[in-house]
């Protein structure tokens, strides 16, 4: 980054739009970004979350600018602002990525239930569908037949 300094950005923006969209870190709405610094060189970039939520707290932290009104100008709100500013904490740039929603995993399937599942179907030749009656009779736990096919294939992709 430190050898773009005083450089021309990329001639394309759609480039870096795609790659944006490619990480997710598309700024909902950059027409909310209305703080100065946005107009003053190609290099700061309304469509760039991550860029946006790092200038928001540099001004806030570096500058001591109010939060209320500095969330405000980079288009966010002050629960938004205190978010970004624990994910930077934690992770640094890399933690003002948007984050995949939803769980992180089957967490239904413990290793518990795979591996009365790998018990099962090593002892019998039952379908994901049957499995999942198996699963709600021994654990209580509702799993879909299609989670089940998943983390059977997931753990038959880690054994090789």
């Amino acid at each position: 980054m430190c050898g773009m300094i005083g450089k021309t950005m990329p001639s394309s923006p759609d480039v870096k739009l795609d790659a944006l969209r490619a990480q997710g870190a598309v700024h909902p709405r950059p027409a909310a970004v209305r703080d100065a610094v946005f107009d003053t060189h190609a290099f700061f970039d309304r469509r760039d979350l991550v860029q946006v939520k790092y200038e928001m707290l540099r001004r806030a932290t570096v500058e001591g600018q109010p939060v209320g009104a500095t969330a405000e100008a980079f288009g966010f709100s002050r629960p938004t602002f205190y978010q970004a500013q624990t994910a930077f904490a934690h992770g640094g740039l890399p933690g003002l990525l948007p984050q995949k929603r939803g769980p992180r995993g089957a967490h239904k399937l413990s290793d518990e239930v795979m591996a009365f599942i790998a018990t099962v179907r090593s002892e019998e030749r039952l379908g994901a569908r049957a499995l999942a009656g198996r699963v709600l009779d021994r654990f209580g736990v509702e799993v879909h037949p299609r989670s089940i096919e998943r983390a059977v294939r997931r753990q038959e992709k880690k054994r090789r």
